[in-house]
């Protein structure tokens, strides 16, 4: 096993981490708004580190598709996320408040 096997496998159970945190935020979080940001930044930032495990290992032109990709998600989860939220907000309950 050599450094950039350990290097690739630490980034990718990084990005796995990261996806359990959002997922678990999902199931335990109080509202949609606090749900959405959970998953959101924990999603976004797990696939970061899944990208970079993958491109430790992988040729340059797979690089640039990788870049792409986790690019157009973070563009596309972000707005997704505001549109969602705005919805709820105009039309959904109340935000939660802690009592």
């Amino acid at each position: 096993m050599t450094l950039v096997d350990v290097a690739s496998g630490s980034l990718l159970c990084a990005g796995a981490f990261f996806f359990l945190a959002g997922t678990l935020g999902l199931l335990r979080f109080p509202d949609v708004y606090t749900r959405l940001h959970t998953l959101t930044k924990a999603d976004n930032v797990g696939l970061g580190f899944v990208v970079c495990g993958l491109a430790v290992e992988a040729e340059a032109k797979t690089i640039a598709k990788l870049g792409i990709i986790w690019a157009l998600v973070l563009i596309s989860s972000s707005l997704s996320a505001q549109l969602i939220a705005k919805h709820s907000f105009d039309h959904g309950p109340e935000p939660w408040r802690p009592t």
